[in-house]
Parts: C-alpha cells; sequence; structure tokens
C-alpha cells in the first residue's frame, strides 16, 4: 500500500514514523518532507500547497491514501481535487477547513449552535474597530480572520497595545490577506487545553488531551510562536469535564457542521479553556496540531493506517482507539530569534546520542541534509519527545535529550510541562 503524507514539519514527521509501525508495512511518500522524514519515507519535491502536483504526483505513482497535514493545503481544496480524480484522501474538503481557515465563520457556528465560546464582534474596517476598542475592559484578544501560522491571536494589555495591533494586521497586513476582517473577543481567565478527535462526520473519537506552550520565553513570556512544547495528558482534563466536552461541544460541532451541509472528516481540534463558567472554546483547526501531534501519536496504540482509512471511508464507529496509559513530553528546539528573524544552514549534532534512550525520540520540523550534514531550516528544528510512566519522568527525560543536541544559538524553554 502506498501512502502520501502532504507536508514537512514536525508534525508529518510524527505522522510519518507512526505509519511506519503499521503492520501493513505501507511504502510512504512526503511532499516535501524534512531531513527527518528522509529516513523513513521518499521526499518528493512539491510544495504542500501545490495542489495540481500533489494530485499529479499522486495520479502516476498510484498512491492508494493521500494524508494532508497542513491547514494551507485544506484550505485551498486539496482533498476535493484528489477526490475529483477518484483518490482517496484523509482529511476535511474545503468547505469544512473553513472551520480553521474563518475565524468569523467559526464564531458565527459557534453562537449559532449555542456552543460555549468567548463574546466577540467582527469588524472588516480599521476605524471602526478602533473606536470599539475604547469600550472594552483589558486585556481583550484580537484574532486576524485567516490562516497566520499560527501567529494571528494577540492579547492585548491596553489600549495602546490593541491599537497598535489592529494597525499592524489591518493597515499593515502583517498577516496578508489573512488580516482583512479581525475578531475583538473577550479574554478568559484559565488554563488552555487541546483535544484533538478523529471524526468521519458520523462518529467522533476524541484522542488523549495535551496542553501547548505558545509563547518563546519560560514563564510564558515573549512572543506568540508556533508552539515551544507540549505535554499529555493535561494535568486538569478529568473524566468529568471529558464528559462535559463531549456532551456540550464535541458532538455539537461535528453534528453543526452537518448541518451546515460541510460535514467534516479527518481530525478536528478543539483548543479549550477552562473557566469558572465551565469549558469554552477559543479556536477550531482542522488538522493535527504543531507540536501537539508530538505527544498524542506515541501515545496511540491502534494502527493509525487503519483510522485514517476508516475515516476516509466513513466507517469510524467499527474501530476501538486504544491508548497507553502514560505520558509524552515534547520540548522544541528552536532558532536563536525564532520567531523573529533567525539563521538557517547551522549544523545539527548529537540526535544520534539523544536517540539511544529507547524512550526519546527526536522529531524534525526544520532540517535539511546536505551531503552528509544535518542542518537547521526553519525557525521550529526539532521537538524532542519522551515517553515515561508520569508526567514528571517523561519531563525530565525529554530534557535530557535535549541537553544532547547542539546547534548554534539553540533556544529552548526550560518549563515545559511544568504549568
Amino acid at each position: 500500500m502506498k501512502v502520501l503524507v502532504v507536508g514537512g514539519g514536525g508534525r508529518e514527521h510524527t505522522i510519518i514514523w507512526k505509519l511506519a509501525q503499521s503492520p501493513h508495512k505501507p511504502e510512504l511518500f512526503a511532499a516535501p518532507g524534512n531531513g527527518g522524514i528522509s529516513k523513513l519515507a521518499t521526499c518528493v519535491d512539491i510544495k504542500a500547497t501545490d495542489v495540481e502536483g500533489v494530485v499529479q504526483f499522486a495520479k502516476e505513482n498510484s498512491i492508494d491514501l493521500t494524508v494532508v497535514a497542513p491547514d494551507d493545503p485544506l484550505m485551498l481544496g486539496m482533498v476535493d481535487r484528489l477526490e475529483a480524480e477518484g483518490l482517496r484522501a484523509f482529511g476535511p474538503r474545503q468547505n469544512a477547513a473553513i472551520i480553521e481557515g474563518s475565524k468569523v465563520f467559526s464564531k458565527d457556528l459557534m453562537k449559532k449552535y449555542g456552543i460555549p465560546t468567548a463574546a466577540y464582534e467582527v469588524f472588516d474596517n480599521s476605524e471602526e474597530a478602533l473606536s470599539y476598542l475604547q469600550t472594552v475592559s483589558y486585556p481583550t484578544v484580537i484574532k486576524a480572520e485567516g490562516l497566520a501560522l499560527g501567529k494571528g491571536v494577540i492579547i492585548a494589555a491596553d489600549y495602546e497595545e490593541a491599537k497598535a495591533t489592529v494597525r499592524d494586521i489591518m493597515c499593515d497586513r502583517v498577516f496578508g490577506e489573512a488580516g482583512s476582517r479581525v475578531v475583538i473577543e473577550e479574554f478568559l481567565t484559565g488554563q488552555e487545553v487541546s483535544v484533538l478527535a478523529f471524526t468521519d462526520g458520523k462518529t467522533l473519537c476524541p484522542m488523549v488531551s495535551a496542553q501547548d506552550h505558545k509563547r518563546a520565553y519560560d514563564h510564558d513570556e515573549g512572543p506568540n510562536t508556533g508552539g515551544m512544547g507540549t505535554f499529555s495528558p493535561s494535568r486538569l482534563y478529568s473524566e468529568k469535564i471529558h464528559e462535559e466536552c463531549m456532551k456540550n461541544i464535541f458532538i455539537p460541532t461535528m453534528k453543526a457542521m452537518n448541518q451546515e451541509g460541510r460535514t467534516f472528516k479527518g481530525v478536528l481540534y478543539f483548543g479549550l479553556i477552562m473557566t469558572k463558567d465551565g469549558v469554552k472554546v477559543i479556536e477550531y483547526n482542522a488538522r493535527f496540531g504543531d507540536p501537539e501531534t508530538q505527544v498524542v501519536l506515541p501515545r496511540l496504540q491502534t494502527d493509525l493506517l487503519e483510522i485514517f482509512m476508516a475515516v476516509a471511508e466513513e466507517r469510524l464507529k467499527e474501530l476501538t482507539i486504544e491508548w497507553t496509559d502514560n505520558a509524552a513530553v515534547c520540548v522544541v528546539l528552536a532558532s536563536g530569534g525564532y520567531p523573529k528573524a533567525y539563521a538557517k544552514g547551522l549544523p545539527i549534532h548529537g540526535i544520534e546520542t539523544a536517540e539511544e534512550d529507547k524512550d526519546i525520540t527526536v522529531f524534525h520540523a526544520g532540517t535539511a541534509w546536505n551531503g552528509e550534514q544535518l542542518l537547521t531550516a526553519g525557525g521550529r528544528v526539532l521537538g524532542v519527545t519522551a515517553v515515561g510512566p508520569n508526567l514528571e519522568k517523561a519531563i525530565n527525560k525529554a530534557y535530557e535529550g535535549a541537553s544532547k543536541i547542539y546547534f548554534d544559538k539553540v533556544h529552548y524553554r526550560r518549563d515545559i510541562g511544568r504549568k
């Protein structure tokens, strides 16, 4: 069986690493892949956003399943194009991926179907947004309408910061067309938890919980990033809270998308916050999170390829998805300066030494081979993931692994999993 995974980050390395463990022994391909993925799959030089290039490759190479992992190609309709050619794909169609691609759509969906979320207003005029900012309490949350590489959500501490943020997004277009509209919403207080779920539109199977660390520096300080590390399970996500989420959030979201004629098939990501008024939705994503995938999939016992096929064929209810009763922690090793300017092409050392411990796996996010030398090729370079019988032991293992890896100006947080 031939499987193509679209993408080239840490999430895609983790997906391919898990697929490589399938008893079906699939032949794996990645477009475009990265330095770590190339050890497990054949990397093809096709950009993740090249819809026609991916479709052509899948047709010409008789690919049995294409897994569309990143948000951009999902919003570009890659799954629709693959299916139009009679090819099997894993991921939501374009009209369902809008749940991530448009924050206005997702907020309006939650309001319409009574799914708990923060109060909000939408603006497509910067002057009206600036006027509204004079009426809100602070801190307040400002979101670019579209996809912004995980950086389009800003928590403004006061009016001056909020004003500068709106001008950055709407006038200077720091996120491009994603900033044509903004959502300004109530700031909710509480701990955040991520829960990803497999769904075929009829059945929804949540994965184990995780918590992400978005800020660049320790103690949740510094600019927002795509994620500096994560851990699973969340210490907060109890069985009682899980039942509340299934009843009030997870199943209602799946049903709401069906009602809207936008049946969602793939991985639906729920960004949740535990407030004094119960659990509320901060955001949806239409795919595996990064770096949440790096701690969730190592805990999966069921064959991931079987799950992907069951979702694509709308028979998820036939499967019993099982998870290990352990913990996983991922520490992201980033380039110095990330998420702002950073160098590329720096030699990486020590991965093999770190992976001598069987409980440690190093997932590549931004790496590339130059002959025999592995080099940095992105802001987030590696995700050092460790599993252990509990969070404390997994945390210690992850940092043991991280300490053995080096490249010039390597930067990582020292408090992942501690909150």
